[in-house]
């Protein structure tokens, strides 16, 4: 499905229009007046939302950025940001549990792919490991953005492979225009048994002041999948396991049979999450401030692989034991703050500045008992400065600062409490030139990692810079090329860890001497209108020293694989499509498709593939719209994924398809939106070749959702 794409550079508050047209111009500000609303507008506030950069709203740093919102976050609704984008071109998602789904773009996940609220880190853990779950409820969100390319440069070295910026409410942008504004969600599913609702207040004071409420809760079930849970490969270790144990230990070897051939529900699957918040904000003329509070509480369950022991760690236990079903309980309590000063005359235009706050906690639990405990405490904040246009130059300088403490406590603790510390300043300017347009931006980055208890410390120097040229044509098509040289600071993960994780089921080791991670890369896009046909195409490939990934070992420690951080060079190349394109128009019926690929190759120097890598992709749709109801059906083929890493599965190709039916009775400044939809409608089996769990935790199998969503 096509999504609008946008050319943006979020040095600033985003001012993107969702309501516009695909490769539209960017809004106003978001503090500026609202224009009246059209008379079927479906906003929640009832004109334009605005989600993108003030100054430099079409800097094109980020080689098309795409945003999901309205209808299309509606009819992909899912408890976890990853699930919720793994159709949009280049995103996949790191599928390790229903409960805890990360974003993986272009390949890149984990620390290379920031994930941020209105522009500030989520600050949690869910970037230390594929079990831990990103902190933030869809059901919040009022729209996501898909940020692509050299966005290092604009929120960190750990954004080196890119970001998804949640966008809400939480703080409120502008008045409401009448007296309450409401707006609501609900949804139901099949394949797992799935309820939610979410629901937000916002309430104008008078003089400028507005608060804002919200609040949701989901509860999923263990999740039905299409075919065997395990794979093939997985399946016949498991019964030649069986069979060793057939005479010494016969029940064993009969629960081992009974996991390889288990099919139906994903055990111990289910999912329970509720999230709150309060916020408040004066809204002025020249001026803005606001702040928020908010609560995040989820607890999930652990998939284990059949068959799967491990080691509890502790000194007293010794051997192996058998492993009790894992689930994590999280929370996470959040404070905001954004404000901004806008000015009539002089060097600057505007000055802005977020900040977050994060207390994190998230507990394993094997069966009844703790196993380990997370506990982070972390601040973020920028500060931009937003240049007034002065001819053809326009601009954006600022300065960010990151402290995370982190501290694992429990017999798996595999990491030692750390601190993390990371402070830049970076500067993002544009010149129209004739015939071209030329941006370039820079980013200095410090940033210190240490760990006390094990007397290790690093600091690093990380030096970003990129330059890109576009040129429009008459009609609105645009030709660009980027070039970027980025550099991504070590995590304190992948710096000091040591020791068993319950959850992933590995033994992980760090790397205290880890280099810098450093990249060269370069991107050409076409995007705009070719007749009636609108498109995006973007060809890009990246150039590492010293890529740091973790890595089997083959060995063996407390009854775990053992995995170590290891460093090479490593050559990324791909591509991503999407074309829209009408069709028919027969009465009051428009007819239309929409086409999408993307492909992603990563080589390390030595030859071998990059580990978990998703394969090529397509997808198209055909779509049918009349005024207040729109129908389409989608497929999506996931090749084969055979360019694995030492210690990896192969994944077999498979194909999904799915129909949604969009009925909005009610337009205009009270709209009703009801979706009715079917996903995976041949209940095909699948397993998503970037996930760590594949062999055990497949997709989906077909499931029927019916969702409504308000807004007054």
């Amino acid at each position: 499905m096509l999504y609008h794409t946008k050319h943006l550079a979020l040095a600033g508050v985003a001012t993107l229009s969702l309501a516009a047209p695909a490769l539209a111009e960017p809004a106003p500000p978001p503090a500026a007046p609202a224009a009246p609303a059209p008379a079927d507008a479906d906003d929640d506030y009832h004109d334009t939302i605005v989600v993108t950069a003030q100054g430099i709203g079409r800097i094109d740093f980020l080689a098309g950025t795409t945003v999901v919102g309205g209808t299309d976050l509606q009819r992909d609704m899912a408890g976890q940001i990853g699930e919720v984008l793994e159709r949009l071109p280049g995103v996949a998602a790191s599928g390790f549990a229903p409960g805890a789904s990360r974003p993986i773009l272009r390949g890149f996940s984990g620390d290379r792919v920031r994930v941020l609220v209105d522009g500030i880190g989520a600050i949690d853990a869910s970037n230390t490991s594929a079990d831990h779950a990103v902190s933030l409820d869809p059901l919040t969100a009022q729209s996501i953005e898909v940020l692509r390319g050299p966005a290092a440069l604009l929120y960190g070295s750990s954004a080196i492979g890119g970001a998804v910026n949640v966008i809400d409410k939480r703080i409120p942008r502008k008045v409401p225009d009448e007296p309450v504004h409401v707006d609501a969600l609900a949804g139901v599913d099949s394949a797992a048994d799935a309820r939610e609702i979410g629901g937000s207040l916002d309430l104008p004071l008078g003089g400028g002041f507005v608060v804002h409420a919200d609040g949701s809760w989901r509860r999923a079930d263990d999740l039905r999948v299409a075919g065997r849970i395990v794979s093939d490969d997985l399946r016949a270790d498991v019964l030649a396991e069986a069979a060793e144990d057939a005479e010494t230990d016969p029940d064993h070897a009969a629960e081992l049979r009974e996991l390889a051939d288990a099919r139906g529900r994903l055990p111990n699957s289910a999912t329970e999450t509720t999230s709150a918040g309060f916020g408040a904000a004066w809204i002025g003329d020249r001026a803005d401030i606001g702040a928020s509070v908010s609560l995040y509480d989820t607890r999930y369950g652990v998939p284990t692989r059949p068959g799967a022991d491990h080691a509890h760690g502790g000194e007293e236990e010794e051997g192996v034991e058998e492993e009790a079903p894992v689930s994590i309980d999280l929370r996470q309590k959040r404070a905001d703050l954004r404000a901004g000063l806008r000015f009539d005359a002089g060097l600057l235009a505007e000055v802005r500045t977020r900040w977050g706050y994060s207390d994190y906690e998230h507990t394993e639990l094997e069966g009844d008992e703790v196993g380990t405990r997370f506990l982070v405490d972390g601040v973020e904040g920028r500060l931009e400065l937003v240049q007034r246009q002065r001819g053809t130059w326009t601009g954006t300088v600022g300065a960010q600062y990151f402290r995370r403490d982190l501290e694992a406590i429990g017999a798996e603790a595999f990491v030692p409490a750390n601190r993390s510390e990371n402070w830049s300043l970076f500067a993002l300017q544009e010149v129209a030139l004739s015939p071209v347009t030329v941006e370039f931006a820079g980013r200095f980055e410090h940033g210190k990692a240490s760990a006390p208890d094990v007397a290790l410390s690093r600091s690093f120097d990380a030096w970003s810079g990129a330059v890109g040229l576009w040129h429009e044509t008459p009609g609105g098509l645009r030709l660009g090329l980027n070039a970027s040289r980025t550099a991504r600071i070590p995590t304190s993960e992948e710096l000091f860890a040591d020791g068993p994780h319950a959850a992933t089921q590995q033994y992980e080791i760090g790397d205290p001497d880890l280099a810098l991670e450093t990249a060269w890369g370069g991107e050409a896009y076409l995007r705009g209108q070719v007749g009636p046909v609108a498109l995006s195409l973007t060809a890009y490939a990246s150039w590492f020293d010293d890529y740091v990934y973790l890595a089997a070992t083959g060995a063996q420690e407390d009854g775990l694989p053992v995995y170590r951080q290891q460093q090479q060079d490593a050559t990324w190349k791909g591509f991503e499509a999407e074309a829209s394109v009408p069709l028919a128009t027969l009465g009051g019926l428009a007819l239309s498709s929409e086409w999408q690929a993307s492909y992603t190759r990563a080589t390390l120097a030595d030859g071998s593939p990059v580990p978990r890598i998703p394969p090529l992709s397509l997808g198209g749709a055909l779509i049918a719209k009349a005024d207040r109801v729109e129908g389409r059906i989608a497929a999506n083929w996931n090749a084969a994924q055979n360019r694995i890493a030492a210690e990896e599965t192969r994944t077999d190709g498979y194909t999904t398809v799915d129909a949604a039916l969009t009925w909005q009775p009610v337009r205009g400044r009270d709209n009703f939106t009801v979706i009715a939809s079917v996903e995976n409608l041949f209940d095909a089996e699948g397993r998503r070749a970037a996930s760590v769990t594949k062999d055990f935790v497949p997709i989906a199998g077909r499931n029927f959702r019916l969702s409504a969503r308000l807004s007054l």
